[in-house]
C-alpha cells in the first residue's frame, strides 16, 4: 500500500505539472506574440519599406487591407457562430423549463381530477344519490362538452330547432313606403316615447335602399343608438346593440377569433347577432354603437367589402379554416352566408375622444346626421309591424319603377358634377351615383319631393368631402358653386347644400 501511494503522489504530480506547463506555455505564446517578436516584425517592415518603390507600395496597401477584410470576416464569423450557440442553449434551457413547468401543470391536473372524484363521492354518500343519478350527471356535462368551439351559436341553433322562421305578414301590415314613414313614428311617440321629424325617418329607408350600412352622426344625445333600437321594436325583432371598444384594431377583434390553446372559438357579440339573422327573414338590424371610438377602417374593413359584391350568393364571412362535427348547423366550411335581411348601423360623435371616419367608410355607407331633438309629438297608440325582408325589398323596387330618377335631374347632377370635379377635384363615382339612384326613388315614395332627395346626398355624400381641401383658398369657386345650384335647381331647392356652403364661408 505505501509503494501504491508513493506512485500516486508522483502520478499527481506529473499530471499536474503537464497542465501547468500548458498554460505556461500558452501565456508565454501570448507574451511573445504581443512584445518583442512582435514589435521586431514591425521593426522588420520599416527597415524593408525604405527600399519600396511606389509599385511595392501599393501591393503593400492593397495587401494590408485584404488581410485587415480577411481577418475582419474571420472574426465576425466567430462572434455569429459564438452568438446563434448562446442563443440556441438559451432555446434548450428555455424548453427544458417549459417541459418541467408542463409536467407540474400535468401533475396538478391529475390532483385536480383526483379532489374532483373525491368531492363527487363524498356529496353521492352524503345526498344520498344513486348511481343512475350520477351517470344522469355526467351526461349532462357531457352534453355541454360537447358543444364544441362554438358555444354561444350553438345556443342559437337551439332557439331555432325547427330552422329558419318564416314571417307571416297580415293584410294591415301591407302599406306603402309612405305609410310606413307615419305608422313608425306614431309607433315611436306612442310607444316608446322617441320621436322623430319625417325628414330623418325618411332618409332612414332611403338610406336602407341604397347601401346596408348607415352612419348616423352627430352630436352627443339626440337620438342616435335609440333610432335602430325603436326601428328593431317597430319590425318585431330588437336590434342587436354591440359596444364599439377602442381596442378594436382589426376584424378579430369584432368577428371574434379561435384560441389555439383551448380549441374553442372566442366568440363575440357580434358574430352571434349575424348568425341569428340566419335563422330569419324579417328585417334584422345590428348596431355599431360609438363605431369611430376605433378606427373603422381596419375592423370593418374586411366586412365593407364583402356588401361590395354584387352576387350576393358569395357573401360568405371566413369564421374558422374548415368545419368539424359539433359545429354550428349554419356554419358551411368554417364560413357564414350573411343574408339579405340584415343591415350595419353605426353611430358616431364628433368630438375629440374620436376618430375621423375616412372616405372609405363615408363612400360606402348611406350618412344620417341627428343634431337636433324632435319635438313633441301627440300620436295614437300605434302597433308595430311584421314583415318579411322581400316585401320591404319589394316596396323599394317598386319605388324604383315609379319613382325613377327624371331625365332632367339626372342632367342637372350630371352638370354640378362637372363643375365640382373641375374647380374641386372632387368627383361623384360610380358607387355613389348607384347609390343616390336608388336613394332618391325611396325618398320620393317616402312622401317628399325629388330635388330634396337630391340635396340631402349631395350635402352628406359630395360636399362633406370639402372638409379635405384647402378651403380659404376656394372662396370664389365656392361662391360659383352657390350660384350653380340657384341656377340649376332654383333658388331655396338646396337647402342643405347652401346651408353647408354658408358654413364653409364662415370659417374664413
Amino acid at each position: 500500500m505505501v509503494e501504491f501511494g508513493r506512485y500516486y503522489i508522483g502520478f499527481l504530480r506529473e499530471v499536474f505539472s503537464i497542465i501547468g506547463a500548458f498554460f505556461k506555455g500558452l501565456f508565454d505564446l501570448f507574451g511573445v506574440l504581443f512584445s518583442s517578436d512582435l514589435s521586431q516584425l514591425f521593426e522588420n517592415f520599416i527597415i524593408s519599406s525604405t527600399r519600396f518603390g511606389l509599385l511595392d507600395w501599393v501591393m503593400a496597401i492593397i495587401v494590408f487591407i485584404v488581410n485587415l477584410i480577411f481577418f475582419g470576416v474571420i472574426i465576425i464569423k466567430c462572434i455569429q457562430l459564438l452568438r446563434k450557440y448562446i442563443k440556441f442553449s438559451k432555446q434548450e434551457i428555455e424548453k427544458d423549463e417549459l417541459v418541467k413547468e408542463i409536467a407540474i401543470l400535468n401533475d396538478k391536473v391529475v390532483e385536480l381530477l383526483d379532489e374532483k372524484n373525491k368531492i363527487l363521492a363524498l356529496k353521492v354518500s352524503n345526498l344520498g344519490i344513486n348511481p343512475n343519478e350520477l351517470n344522469e350527471l355526467e351526461e349532462v356535462d357531457s352534453e355541454i362538452d360537447s358543444n364544441g368551439r362554438f358555444v354561444k351559436l350553438i345556443k342559437v341553433d337551439r332557439l331555432y330547432p325547427d330552422g329558419k322562421i318564416l314571417t307571416v305578414i297580415k293584410q294591415d301590415d301591407m302599406i306603402s313606403l309612405k305609410d310606413l314613414v307615419s305608422r313608425f313614428i306614431n309607433f315611436s311617440a306612442s310607444k316608446l316615447g322617441l320621436y322623430y321629424n319625417r325628414k330623418i325617418i325618411s332618409a332612414f329607408f332611403s338610406g336602407m335602399s341604397a347601401s346596408k350600412t348607415m352612419i348616423l352622426e352627430g352630436i352627443s344625445g339626440t337620438g342616435k343608438t335609440s333610432l335602430p333600437y325603436a326601428m328593431g321594436k317597430f319590425f318585431g325583432h330588437d336590434a342587436h346593440i354591440v359596444a364599439v371598444q377602442p381596442s378594436w384594431r382589426d376584424r378579430a377583434e369584432m368577428m371574434g377569433y379561435l384560441n389555439e390553446f383551448t380549441k374553442k372559438f372566442n366568440e363575440t357579440d357580434f358574430l352571434k347577432a349575424i348568425y341569428e339573422t340566419t335563422y330569419r327573414d324579417d328585417i334584422s338590424i345590428v348596431v355599431l354603437d360609438e363605431m369611430n371610438l376605433a378606427r373603422v377602417e381596419y375592423y370593418f374593413a374586411e366586412m365593407l367589402s364583402l356588401l361590395e359584391i354584387p352576387d350576393h350568393d358569395q357573401w360568405f364571412i371566413d369564421i374558422v379554416s374548415d368545419t368539424i362535427p359539433g359545429d354550428p348547423k349554419n356554419l358551411i366550411n368554417g364560413k357564414i352566408l350573411l343574408p339579405q335581411n340584415v343591415w350595419f348601423v353605426g353611430t358616431a360623435n364628433k368630438d375629440d375622444s374620436t376618430f375621423i371616419i375616412t372616405d372609405k367608410v363615408y363612400d360606402r355607407a348611406t350618412p344620417i346626421e341627428i343634431n337636433t331633438k324632435s319635438e313633441y309629438i301627440d300620436a295614437q297608440p300605434t302597433e308595430g309591424i311584421k314583415v318579411p325582408y322581400e316585401y320591404l325589398n319589394e316596396l323599394f323596387r317598386t319605388a324604383y319603377k315609379e319613382h325613377k330618377m327624371s331625365l332632367e335631374a339626372t342632367e342637372k347632377l350630371e352638370k354640378l358634377d362637372q363643375f365640382i370635379t373641375k374647380n374641386f377635384k372632387v368627383t361623384f363615382g360610380n358607387r355613389i351615383m348607384k347609390q343616390i339612384r336608388s336613394f332618391v326613388p325611396v325618398y320620393v315614395a317616402c312622401g317628399n319631393t325629388e330635388y330634396e332627395a337630391l340635396d340631402y346626398m349631395v350635402a352628406r355624400k359630395i360636399f362633406r368631402k370639402f372638409e379635405g381641401l384647402n378651403l380659404p383658398f376656394l372662396q370664389d369657386e365656392i361662391s360659383d358653386l352657390s350660384k350653380l345650384l340657384n341656377k340649376l335647381f332654383g333658388k331655396n331647392q338646396m337647402e342643405e347644400c347652401q346651408n353647408y356652403l354658408t358654413q364653409i364661408k364662415k370659417t374664413f
